[in-house]
């Protein structure tokens, strides 16, 4: 019976031991289901795993979820801008990556050739306050315009079937399906010049003390990605040769993953992708841009990046 007591109390102790050494697996909260955007993430997370990092995801059906899933505490790390999160809620969130920028284009029937030529006229965009909503906001701002009336179709590629069907003269849309609209009827549409933009379109953000007390499950997973991200910059087609046939993203219908080197290419030749992973240039950004969409309160000039932002993984990666 003490024997018995004896081996109890060891298996106790080995497993306490084996507990404190393997730290709980990172819970990733995405934004969306996988697809081709979120193949080069998927890249850098099987770097981040041949380097000892334990994580799990789960896919939220939009940006919102993700956020709040970070907030109650239920997951670790998300995608997302949540911006006017970080300003009103109690909840020290900080952004430490910059996955993509915000690179949308204004698409129009063939008779509009300039943003200018917009004054006035109805735009058809994704959601009331979302992200297509800021750049109309900002587009107005920066153009000196007014759009017409606004109507919302959300998913972009809604938006492309609405557009051909003759039910909108003007939308935003995203780098795959501007290009898709142009391939299927380029005689009927401008993508009209647009811009440069640097501030974030996804971004990576956790809890600070959070990220504090994970420092080397964080370290490792920004590494992964500042090395993805500068890999993809010199040789976009990283992305397919390093896509995990068995992961989520090498289950993806043939024809998109047949894609994933044009995409790729187009992408960073478009400047989706920082390969410094954004950083304090991204932050300054995002504080001017969210400003100027109403998603941040305050002079952009006045606001401090670090209460956004928490650069130190970053930092550390870059050397």
């Amino acid at each position: 019976m003490h024997f018995g007591k004896y081996i109890a109390a060891t298996a106790l102790a080995i497993s306490t031991m084996v507990t404190a050494v393997t730290a709980e697996p990172l819970k990733i909260a995405l934004a969306e289901t996988p697809s081709d955007e979120l193949a080069a993430f998927f890249v850098a997370l099987d770097r981040a795993k041949a380097n000892g990092l334990d994580y799990e995801w789960t896919a939220f059906a939009d940006e919102e979820l993700a956020i709040q899933a970070i907030l109650s505490g239920q997951m670790d790390i998300g995608f997302g801008t949540p911006y006017a999160a970080m300003q009103r809620s109690k909840a020290p969130l900080r952004i430490i990556f910059q996955l993509s920028k915000l690179k949308f284009f204004p698409v129009a029937v063939e008779e509009y050739t300039d943003l200018k030529q917009l004054d006035g006229h109805p735009i058809m965009l994704h959601s009331r306050g979302g992200g297509t909503d800021s750049i109309a906001n900002v587009i107005e701002e920066r153009i000196g315009i007014k759009f017409g009336e606004r109507s919302y179709v959300p998913g972009s590629s809604n938006r492309v079937v609405a557009m051909l069907a003759g039910q909108a003269e003007a939308t935003i849309l995203d780098l795959s399906n501007k290009n898709k609209i142009i391939a299927e009827a380029d005689d009927r549409f401008n993508v009209l010049p647009m811009f440069d933009v640097d501030a974030s379109d996804e971004a990576l953000f956790a809890n600070l003390d959070w990220i504090k007390e994970n420092s080397e499950q964080v370290d490792i997973l920004v590494s992964a990605l500042l090395s993805v991200w500068q890999d993809m910059s010199a040789d976009p087609t990283i992305i397919s040769r390093e896509t995990n046939p068995d992961g989520p993203i090498g289950q993806l219908p043939a024809e998109i993953l047949g894609e994933l080197d044009g995409f790729y290419t187009e992408a960073v030749a478009g400047g989706l992708y920082d390969p410094n992973g954004g950083g304090r240039k991204a932050a300054q950004a995002d504080l001017e841009w969210y400003t100027a969409a109403g998603q941040l309160d305050g002079n952009p000039a006045e606001l401090n990046i670090e209460d956004f932002w928490y650069l130190a993984p970053l930092d550390a990666a870059a050397k």
